[in-house]
């Protein structure tokens, strides 16, 4: 069997179990018949294991709920793992639709902006992570209109809008700084090791913020509302992990937020124009609307 149908089966398990719903393992089986998998219990027994020993999805029974559920406390990234999923299943998807028919690409169309630039320093840069080698390399700086040779600790690997970032620490503090790999060069991998010295992990930078600004601020309860055609949008692909919806009804879609506000989250709300409103917290509405004029001043 292909490495899709493997894939698409581990994606299909998760979308069971998650939720709360503590399904029976005859109702996981029937999910995945109805989505054209028939397969044994071993079959089954087997992908929940991997899901384990592959990706540290820790899927357990309930013997109180009679069901089986995600736990979350042994359980890594659960996000991070789905989104890999996700990605592993479009591109097995292809494939095997290219393998089936040479004019698979002529029914696609791909961003043009998407930038592969860097991505062959991908697997250099995973090898450092797992093994905590010290790297040096040269980063273009787009602000400075400069190169800068750099020696960085790497802690982490970061996709955002079709390009990959590093995130590592420097010398002399061991302070986190974020780098584009489409703008490195000259990458070395040296031999030199280094011990971890934070507890938390990098991604938990990330966790309250959205985009690659992260912050030590605090964390915020910010109010959407967003015209009912947008806020069906807003519904199918939520902002953040945070989201919860207030309001729902023909006149609006509400939802809360809790997140440090950053630069990348104003942009967000920015590209949305008049499809969105920020009512709380006050500053940020203030903020917003200050572009928003000093935008409209351009075309006086």
């Amino acid at each position: 069997m292909s490495n899709y149908a493997t894939i698409r089966r581990y994606s299909l398990i998760i979308e069971k179990v998650d939720g709360k719903q503590f399904p029976a393992f005859d109702e996981i089986k029937n999910h995945l018949l109805r989505h054209d998998f028939n397969v044994s219990d071993r079959t089954l027994q087997r992908d929940i294991k991997q899901l384990r020993y592959e990706f540290g999805m820790e899927i357990s029974y309930n013997r109180f709920k009679n069901g089986y559920y995600i736990d979350e406390e042994l359980s890594d990234n659960i996000e991070g793992i789905v989104r890999f999923l996700e990605i592993a299943n479009t591109a097995d998807l292809l494939i095997e639709s290219l393998k089936e028919s040479k004019d698979t690409l002529d029914y696609i169309s791909f961003e043009a902006q998407g930038s592969l630039k860097g991505i062959e320093n991908l697997k250099s840069l995973l090898f450092a992570i797992k093994n905590h080698r010290v790297i040096n390399f040269s980063h273009e700086n787009f602000y400075e209109k400069t190169n800068s040779n750099h020696e960085v600790k790497p802690y982490l690997l970061k996709e955002y809008q079709n390009r990959w970032y590093l995130i590592g620490t420097i010398k002399p503090n061991d302070d986190f700084r974020t780098f584009g790999i489409d703008r490195f060069s000259n990458l070395e991998v040296s031999d030199t090791t280094f011990k971890p010295t934070y507890k938390k992990k990098a991604s938990k930078l990330f966790e309250n913020t959205i985009g690659l600004t992260y912050s030590l601020g605090d964390v915020e309860g910010v109010v959407l509302s967003f015209t009912p055609l947008q806020g069906k949008y807003i519904k199918t692909l939520p902002m953040h992990s945070s989201q919860r919806i207030i309001v729902d009804n023909e006149k609006e879609l509400q939802i809360k937020l809790r997140i440090i506000p950053n630069f990348e989250f104003q942009q967000q709300i920015l590209k949305l124009g008049d499809n969105v409103k920020v009512l709380q917290p006050q500053w940020l509405a203030d903020e917003i609307k200050t572009v928003l004029i000093n935008t409209l001043k351009q075309y006086e």
